[in-house]
């Protein structure tokens, strides 16, 4: 009599070959690579999706606009770095979709006006950045792509009362977010990262470096308190979707941590950065003011794309450095 086969052989295998080409973008500290069955959070909700030929849903809380400080990024509008991004993100889905011919989708979860009020920057420039984002996933075809924030849940509310909504409805309290960080390692590494990247983004502070670091400490707190609510939230609308995360994540953990754009350490997102062009045609994000050093700024639709370096660039840099 022959062996029967178990009937979840074929969706877990299809889940696995998906997870396998999400692991090459893993965004993680660790330098060891994992494997798929390191990730069984995620593998089990991508082998459901098969099993029910749907779509693999994925959502990521992230893009929620740029930052303030103008030695980072080269305006408050996406610019290359997001497209890059968007279609890599868009390009994924169609890679899933050659083993999973129903395909998959991200939803991005835009979550600029959660804390715009903890990172300095207005709503107004929330607003524009974020619909700059959907004119861009049109205007590039991204089909696969989505994008979901405040406003496709809580209408044309004040955006203070949104705040205050999910905030006291979802976050974690203060008291027990302090005792996380101190007793868990990669709670303490995200709430020391958010600190630093407050402190970069500061411009104008005009009082001490340790006053400014004990109010970016005390802001981040609030950040990550925001950005737990704003992650029930999405839990609650997407509830089965697999969760993705533009911070460094370990293996097994509940959100997969992925890497949008090569750049030189695993915190640099699109919003902190711009992009530069290699002479081989290769992206790498960094701070604007080191990006143009290294290249000229080339401007796409009538404002800042990105920058670029030819070869003589490069070799003037290297010139430089042996001097």
């Amino acid at each position: 009599m022959p062996l029967m086969t178990a009937p979840d052989t074929a969706p877990t295998t299809i889940g696995t070959e998906i997870l396998n080409l999400l692991l090459p973008h893993h965004r993680t500290t660790d330098p060891n690579r994992a494997s798929a069955e390191d990730f069984p959070h995620q593998l089990h909700r991508i082998t459901d999706f098969v099993r029910e030929g749907a779509p693999v849903v994925l959502t990521l809380p992230g893009f929620p606009c740029k930052s303030p400080n103008p030695a980072k990024t080269l305006g408050h509008l996406p610019d290359m770095g997001e497209r890059l991004s968007l279609t890599f993100l868009d390009s994924l889905c169609g890679e899933i979709e050659k083993i999973h011919p129903p395909g998959a989708r991200v939803v991005i979860c835009s979550d600029g006006h959660v804390f715009g009020d903890l990172i300095g920057v207005p709503d107004d420039r929330i607003d524009a950045y974020a619909d700059e984002l959907r004119a861009l996933i049109g205007k590039l075809s991204l089909t696969r792509l989505s994008v979901f924030d405040l406003r496709d849940v809580l209408g044309d509310l004040p955006h203070d009362a949104k705040r205050a909504h999910v905030h006291d409805r979802y976050a974690p309290t203060l008291d027990a977010l302090r005792a996380e960080v101190r007793a868990d390692a990669p709670t303490l590494a995200l709430y020391r990262g958010i600190t630093r990247f407050l402190v970069d983004d500061t411009a104008g502070f005009t009082g001490t470096r340790s006053a400014l670091q004990r109010e970016c400490r005390r802001r981040a707190y609030g950040v990550i308190q925001r950005s737990r609510a704003w992650g029930e939230l999405i839990a609650e609308h997407h509830a089965h979707a697999v969760r993705l995360s533009i911070h460094p994540q370990p293996a097994g953990a509940p959100k997969f941590g992925i890497r949008l754009l090569d750049a030189p350490d695993a915190w640099t997102t699109p919003w902190h950065s711009a992009a530069l062009r290699e002479p081989d045609g290769s992206w790498t994000l960094m701070p604007r003011a080191r990006a143009q050093q290294l290249g000229r700024m080339v401007h796409r639709d009538g404002r800042p794309s990105h920058f670029e370096r030819s070869r003589d660039d490069g070799q003037r840099s290297l010139a430089t450095l042996r001097r």
